[in-house]
C-alpha cells in the first residue's frame, strides 16, 4: 500500500497571501485548490487572481486591493492559521476592511505588532476593523506565534525599510526552509 501526504494548505495559503500583499505572480506547486477554496475566495474578493495551473495554483496580483470581510472558521472554512496573514493583506485593501476570529481566543494579538509597522487597525475582542491602504514601513517586531511570524515576514515585505523579527523559532516550527523559498522568489532575507 502506497499513500502521499497531502501538501500542507496553511503553507500555500501563506505564499499565495504573500503574493497578493506583495503585487507577486506565483506558481504554487502542488497545491491543491480544494483545500483552500475560502482562501481563494476571499483572495478573488479582494481582486486577486488565483487560477488552478498543471501541478498547483497560479496567484497574481495586478491591480489594487478591495476591501472584504473575513472570517476564520473551522475546516472548510478560512483557516484560523491564515487569518493573521490575511490582516496584512487587508492593510493594503483600499478601504475599511473586517476580520473576525471565530475559533480560538486571543488570537489577535499579533495586531500590536502590526501596528509597529503603521498598520491602521482597531481590534475590539475577536475582532478587527483594518483601514487601507496603509504604506508599512520596516519594524523591530516580535513573532508571538508561528502564524503571527508569517504576518510580520509578510509585513515586512511590503514595507519600506528594514525589518527585523525577533523569535523566529516560532517560524521554524510550522515552516520548512521559509527564508529559502522566499529568497527564491526574490526575498530579500537575511537570517542572523
Amino acid at each position: 500500500m502506497t499513500h502521499r501526504i497531502i501538501p500542507d494548505r496553511i503553507e500555500a495559503g501563506t505564499f499565495a497571501i504573500a503574493a497578493a500583499v506583495t503585487g507577486g505572480n506565483v506558481e504554487l506547486e502542488q497545491a491543491l485548490p480544494e483545500h483552500n477554496e475560502a482562501l481563494i475566495s476571499k483572495l478573488r474578493a479582494t481582486g486577486v487572481t488565483v487560477e488552478p495551473c498543471e501541478g498547483g495554483l497560479r496567484v497574481a496580483r495586478c491591480g489594487a486591493l478591495r476591501t472584504t470581510s473575513v472570517q476564520a472558521l473551522p475546516y472548510p472554512g478560512l483557516a484560523t492559521d491564515l487569518q493573521a496573514p490575511v490582516a496584512v493583506l487587508l492593510t493594503q485593501a483600499q478601504g475599511v476592511s473586517t476580520l473576525h476570529e471565530r475559533v480560538y481566543e486571543n488570537r489577535m494579538l499579533y495586531i500590536g505588532e502590526l501596528r509597529k509597522f503603521g498598520a491602521e487597525i482597531v481590534s475590539a475582542g475577536s475582532a478587527a476593523i483594518i483601514s487601507g491602504p496603509t504604506p508599512l514601513i520596516g519594524a523591530t517586531v516580535r513573532a508571538l506565534d508561528v502564524r503571527a511570524g508569517a504576518a510580520l515576514i509578510i509585513a515586512g515585505l511590503a514595507a519600506d525599510g528594514e525589518t527585523t523579527i525577533n523569535d523566529i523559532y516560532h517560524l521554524d516550527r510550522g515552516y520548512e526552509a521559509l527564508a529559502d523559498k522566499l529568497t527564491t522568489l526574490g526575498a530579500m532575507i537575511e537570517r542572523v
